[in-house]
């Protein structure tokens, strides 16, 4: 779910960035009573995220243009698929194609790329979740873009769990200490995750009583031997070094969760355009 104060603070932040003073294109060469019909159209196959953003834009520049939506976040769209109408002030569309263009083209590369691993995964139990690698400001749109191709999301920020790593630990002492400090004073609701990259370190996290437990860079039959110790009773997060092309066999395991920042970090942009009606 997108919040909506959160997205207009950025467009406005967007528009002025792209704005400035004024479209000196549209306003010196075009009327200011001239009317104007356009559809965003995907020229490729994709995963649509961030069409509402898009719409956003156009009424946030212009509240009186026609907005339509014609897909949704999270659609398969085959190209040639109408994802947006908008009508009214020919100048106010043109000024801010760009800025809803770039948007959405971002946002749908996310969900596409995401999408792509997803289906690399299916038929295992494997879930595959995000990180906190994103775009600086865009972090709440590019994780709900890792949603609409079908992931999920790991921590939105540092305040949405406890992640005990190497460093957490080398200055607790011990995964055991570490665990204990957190649990003492982190609200009772709150997940507390511990980084392992070797097995000794797995049995002390279950010891511990951590909740999840993130295998670091660990071999797949190191993998496979935490899934067999863990028997269930914790979830097992995979992460680090992950790549499409390793993916599936990690999927195979027997990881609950597979986290990466590629779907995000390494996400091209799709093609969508603005055409003439």
């Amino acid at each position: 779910m997108l919040d909506l104060f959160t997205v207009n603070r950025l467009i406005d932040l967007w528009l002025a960035e792209d704005i400035g003073h004024g479209d000196l294109t549209a306003l010196s060469m075009i009327e200011a009573d001239a009317r104007a019909n356009f559809h965003m159209n995907a020229r490729q196959e994709l995963s649509l995220a961030g069409i509402d953003v898009a719409a956003a834009c156009f009424k946030r520049y212009d509240p009186n243009v026609s907005v339509e939506v014609t897909a949704k976040d999270g659609d398969r769209c085959k190209p040639k698929t109408v994802l947006l109408k908008v009508s009214g002030s020919a100048r106010s569309l043109l000024t801010v194609e760009r800025t809803a263009l770039n948007i959405t083209q971002h946002l749908s590369g996310i969900a596409t790329e995401t999408a792509r691993w997803m289906d690399e995964i299916k038929g295992t139990k494997a879930q595959l979740i995000d990180t906190r690698k994103t775009t600086p400001g865009l972090r709440m749109l590019e994780k709900h873009a890792v949603v609409c191709g079908g992931g999920a999301n790991h921590r939105l920020g540092l305040d949405g769990g406890v992640m005990i790593k190497d460093n957490h630990i080398a200055v607790a002492g011990s995964i055991t200490k570490a665990v204990e400090r957190a649990r003492a004073r982190v609200p009772g609701l709150i997940k507390i995750e511990v980084e392992c990259d070797r097995m000794e370190q797995v049995r002390e996290a279950v010891a511990a009583k951590a909740d999840i437990i993130m295998l670091d860079n660990m071999k797949l039959d190191d993998m496979r031997e935490a899934v067999q110790f863990v028997a269930g009773k914790i979830p097992l997060e995979a992460s680090g070094g992950v790549a499409f092309n390793t993916v599936r066999p990690i999927a195979e395991t027997g990881v609950d969760y597979i986290s990466t920042s590629k779907t995000i970090q390494a996400a091209p942009a799709v093609d969508i355009g603005l055409d003439d009606a």
